[in-house]
């Protein structure tokens, strides 16, 4: 029984995933941030956020959460999705958006959270997601960043590492043409 017990442990890793980050307060700030506040189900939309390294120390793994609300409504699990009051799901997020592509190799096991590695000092990090409305509504998301995924390294105190964006989703449908090549091109000339 000792065997399958030590044979289990070596098999999860037998060490905690926040192991190597470091523990203090490091100094970060969000230096741009944008996402439109009007947009149509079916439409696509970037959400910007660039953050900037202001420590003298390299930040161990940026990381940037992102939550969505309605109005009187709460917070869920997925970055961009809200609770349905319907206790028939097993799962009660649905989302807002869908996520067509996050920031570069930003994937992290949280549903909330994208981590995109180690920022030396004075380098600013651009992260985009490309997303597509799927409901109707008023929406807020809100954003924070920082230096650690596991807690162990914070933003020091007097930092901008968080905002929100107000966005208003209607059902009014996409413009759309029919490009030189017969593809359908969805939004106004020149919008991605």
């Amino acid at each position: 029984m000792a065997l399958v017990a030590a044979f289990a442990l070596v098999g999860c890793g037998g060490e905690r995933q926040d192991e190597d980050e470091p523990e203090g307060e490091f100094t970060l700030s969000v230096v741009k941030a944008s996402f439109p506040e009007r947009q149509s189900t079916a439409q696509r939309a970037r959400l910007r956020i660039s953050v900037r390294n202001t420590d003298d120390r390299e930040l161990p793994n940026l990381a940037v959460t992102i939550k969505t609300t309605a109005p009187g409504g709460e917070e869920v699990a997925s970055a961009f999705a809200q609770a349905a009051d319907d206790p028939r799901l097993a799962d009660a997020d649905r989302p807002i958006w869908i996520v067509d592509e996050g920031p570069a190799g930003g994937a992290s096991s949280y549903t909330d959270t994208w981590a995109t590695g180690r920022v030396v000092p004075g380098q600013t990090v651009d992260l985009e997601w490309r997303l597509t409305a799927v409901r109707p509504g008023a929406y807020t998301v809100d954003y924070s960043v920082a230096p650690g995924l596991h807690g162990r390294a914070v933003a020091a105190r007097g930092q901008r590492t968080s905002g929100s964006f107000d966005v208003e989703i209607t059902a009014e449908p996409v413009p759309a043409r029919v490009g030189p090549g017969g593809e359908v091109i969805r939004g106004e000339p020149g919008q991605d």
